[in-house]
């Protein structure tokens, strides 16, 4: 009865995957056929081939430097959440270069949950009771870059008319975050509605959901102690900074007359467009994402195709140059951290 409707097998699931990849990567191969068609692709090589070598090294330099304060901001944050467990520096930076380098070469921004989990599996403790409060912790991270986009925001609004009447990104990048931050914090008071119910399997799950929350919330533990929340704060701006330099010297690279705002534009923009990524690295959007910028600083599509790709290429050869190292100091392998690396 009903045995001819025979489930999916794993080899069917596994070719309707293989084939929407397929069709997906050939529709994006066509976006970008057309797109290229549409440009001068001569003055995008020159572009390239004129750009100051000198200017791209120091653009590393302080990428990888923005890394490296990313992690000892994430670091007070673990110390604050977890003051009774050691936290040793060094896995937390090799963590957060892996979660780097995750982002940088998979799609689905990866590199979250992976740090998560490669920093997880160091510490001291059950991983059922840290992961929680460790993804917390990442969590307020991400509501400090809030605050870094929003100082962006504002440079580069004071400065060009630039997303007049396309702020619909900006308002989610911002509010998501903090929406989320509202369900942590409040989130245990709603749940205690499902513990009064006469379902036994809703209260057991409302209990759970309740004792994960709370233990997410400590992640945010970090706002609530000064001594640690202004050292997140402020290395995690400062990553920010010197993310925003990196961004100008590849503006200086090209000889682009635009200023110092326009680099604040271009990372404003290029981590809004990141916000639902759909390709490793969000190839093609990131480089879409520069051209709008630039054209409203009267630069080329040429040049500005050519910006697009040497910013990215910075941003991944970096994250590789840090993260390969990383991967291999944890003994992991891409296996392990791939989509369904796990499974």
């Amino acid at each position: 009865m009903g045995a001819s409707e025979n489930p999916p097998t794993p080899t069917r699931r596994t070719g309707r995957r293989r084939l929407a990849l397929a069709v997906t990567a050939v529709v994006v191969a066509g976006v970008i056929v057309f797109a290229l068609s549409r440009l001068n692709l001569p003055r995008v090589g020159h572009a390239l081939i004129t750009a100051t070598p000198g200017w791209i090294a120091l653009a590393f330099l302080l990428m990888a430097l923005s890394l490296l304060m990313r992690s000892i901001s994430w670091h007070a944050v673990l110390r604050a959440a977890l003051p009774d467990t050691a936290i040793p520096r060094a896995p937390v930076v090799r963590a957060t270069m892996i979660g780097v380098m995750g982002s940088a070469v998979f799609p689905g921004r990866i590199g979250e949950p992976s740090r998560v989990v490669v920093l997880s599996r160091r510490l001291d403790g059950p991983n059922r009771r840290l992961l929680p409060i460790v993804a917390g912790t990442v969590f307020s991270q991400t509501l400090i870059n809030v605050l870094a986009l929003a100082i962006l925001a504002a440079v580069t609004f004071t400065s060009v008319p630039l997303l007049h009447g396309h702020l619909t990104g900006i308002v989610v990048a911002v509010a998501l975050p903090l929406l989320v931050a509202v369900l942590v914090i409040l989130g245990p008071r709603l749940i205690a509605l499902g513990r009064r119910s006469r379902s036994p399997r809703v209260v057991v799950i409302a209990n759970a959901i309740e004792r994960a929350l709370s233990l997410a919330r400590r992640g945010l533990i970090v706002f609530t102690r000064p001594r640690f929340g202004a050292l997140a704060v402020a290395f995690q701006l400062l990553a920010w900074a010197l993310q925003w330099l990196a961004c100008y010297m590849v503006v200086l690279s090209l000889g682009l007359h635009t200023g110092l705002v326009s680099a604040a534009a271009i990372l404003l923009a290029i981590n809004v467009s990141a916000i639902l990524p759909a390709t490793p690295s969000n190839v093609g959007v990131f480089q879409a994402a520069c051209l709008v910028v630039l054209a409203a600083y009267g630069v080329g599509s040429g040049p500005g195709l050519a910006y697009g790709i040497i910013l990215q290429a910075v941003e991944v050869l970096t994250a590789l140059a840090l993260g390969v190292p990383a991967l291999l100091g944890e003994n992991l392998s891409w296996q392990d951290i791939r989509p369904g690396g796990r499974e």
